[in-house]
């Protein structure tokens, strides 16, 4: 039996004590279980302390360990808690101009499905030396205790910095940033924020005008005529519609109308594009494609998203592909019209793919025929047959034989990379609210799945190593 009072060496015999890798918790196990055994809390506290543990302790199960030791003899027993870090929060840019975005800023629709683009009129503008952004700092950490009553480091929130793109300046502390020019807060490829001087055409881009290349942002205030160009490292608006023409953007493209292409000319933007509806186009965009009507017998890729979920929402004919997700009310028709949705990896990977797969092709029958070449060359030189062009020859097709080797391993490399990134596509889908007719061909990935009926409100993802059609919800 033992009594109150006793010594620790006693206690060592019955009591352990376990902490956990992380210092969080200190446990108490009975190391013996039979006999009558007496302690205090003073008991318990003390040899805690002789077993390092210092901080957390949790005074009501100390007392109630102390009342009935029995009802613990089986436990393990968290008789410590330390406290835990608390990390600190990344800094931010915060804007001062709510810069169109795509997924919330989608155009209104009428009764008659009809869209009401009213964009042009609420560009950004800001006037020189405007303040148009502020470095929010990082939010400190908070240092955690561990039971044994050493601090527990926390993880600081890190400093971001701003992505200065053109005619923007920032202040010497570089906690804001303002605008240099008169123009238009516009938003480019990796964030960068810019100031565009706005240039207008009240009208059609046609002969008067002719072809725009200009250093910032593009209003057209009437329609793009086919085999006209316009390009601009800012945003693009267009308030009519966009014909056969190249029109390319390094910021976000607005048409207000739609795009008739009759397969000439392309939509390009390094971010999004939103139009109306897309009829035999191009059109590229590094992140999102947002169409309110229809896309039809069209070639569209998207970096990130493609959406057409307006009124009709309809999807048919031609390529649609995207980095992560498509949706739309209404894929293919009653006819079967050949349509191809395909997500799971950014387009111009899977247009690397194929380049790469005819570029392996080529080298693989070149190699082939340098090989055949340099075999005749090395008999002729067995036989003392090899004159000095012959040698000359031979030397050549060497070196091209050795660059044709690593070119083609260089490419058989990339090809694996971007497999690897096909196989990656558990997050991917296609989304159909309304039907999906047959006819369609789904890739996710580098899996396909053929649609042979229609079927209503699915989704389409990849589970279990294949692409498993689910309820819409």
């Amino acid at each position: 039996m033992l009594l109150a009072g006793h010594e620790s060496t006693q206690l060592q015999d019955l009591l352990q004590v376990t902490v956990s890798e992380d210092k969080m918790y200190a446990y108490l196990i009975f190391r013996r279980v039979e006999g009558e055994v007496r302690l205090t809390v003073r008991d318990l506290e003390d040899y805690l302390a002789s077993q390092g543990v210092k901080f957390g302790l949790q005074q009501d199960l100390l007392y109630l360990i102390s009342q009935r030791p029995q009802d613990f003899f089986f436990n393990q027993n968290a008789v410590a808690v330390g406290t835990p870090p608390t990390n600190g929060l990344d800094g931010s840019i915060r804007l001062l101009y709510d810069l169109e975005d795509l997924k919330n800023n989608r155009p209104s629709e009428r009764e008659d499905g009809s869209v009401d683009f009213k964009q042009v009129s609420q560009l950004a503008n800001v006037k020189a030396g405007q303040l148009i952004a502020e470095r929010v700092p990082p939010v400190p950490g908070k240092p955690g205790k561990a039971v044994t009553g050493e601090d527990v480091s926390c993880k600081e929130g890190k400093e971001v910095n701003f992505k200065i793109g053109k005619n923007v300046v920032v202040n010497p502390e570089k906690t804001a940033m303002y605008a240099a020019i008169d123009g238009l807060v516009t938003k480019t490829e990796k964030e960068k924020l810019n100031v565009f001087p706005v240039y207008e055409v009240n009208g059609d881009v046609d002969y008067n005008i002719g072809n725009i290349d200009f250093v910032g942002t593009v209003v057209i205030r009437g329609n793009i005529l086919t085999g006209f160009r316009v390009k601009a490292s800012g945003d693009i608006r267009v308030t009519g519609g966009v014909e056969g023409a190249e029109v390319e953007s390094e910021g976000s493209i607005d048409i207000s109308g739609g795009i008739i292409g009759s397969n000439k000319g392309y939509v390009k933007a390094g971010r999004n594009v939103k139009c109306s509806f897309i009829l035999e186009g191009n059109v590229h965009a590094g992140e999102d494609i947002l169409v309110s009507q229809s896309i039809m017998h069209s070639n569209v890729r998207a970096g990130r998203n493609v959406d057409c979920v307006g009124t009709k929402g309809l999807l048919v004919g031609g390529i649609v592909q995207a980095g992560e997700k498509v949706t739309a009310r209404v894929i293919g028709n009653t006819m079967s019209t050949a349509t191809s949705v395909e997500v799971g990896v950014r387009p111009e990977l899977r247009q690397e793919l194929l380049d790469l797969r005819q570029q392996l092709r080529g080298l693989s029958e070149n190699l082939d025929k340098t090989e055949k070449a340099l075999s005749l060359l090395d008999q002729m030189a067995a036989v003392g047959q090899l004159a000095p062009d012959k040698l000359a020859l031979r030397v050549k097709l060497t070196a091209t034989k050795k660059q044709a080797v690593e070119e083609m391993q260089t490419a058989k490399e990339r090809v694996l990379e971007i497999e690897k990134t096909l196989e990656d596509a558990t997050s991917s889908r296609v989304d159909v609210t309304h039907t999906i007719y047959g006819g369609t061909k789904i890739v996710v990935g580098r899996y396909t799945r053929f649609v042979k009926d229609s079927v209503q409100r699915v989704s389409f993802r990849f589970m279990d190593g294949d692409i498993a059609m689910v309820p819409f919800n």
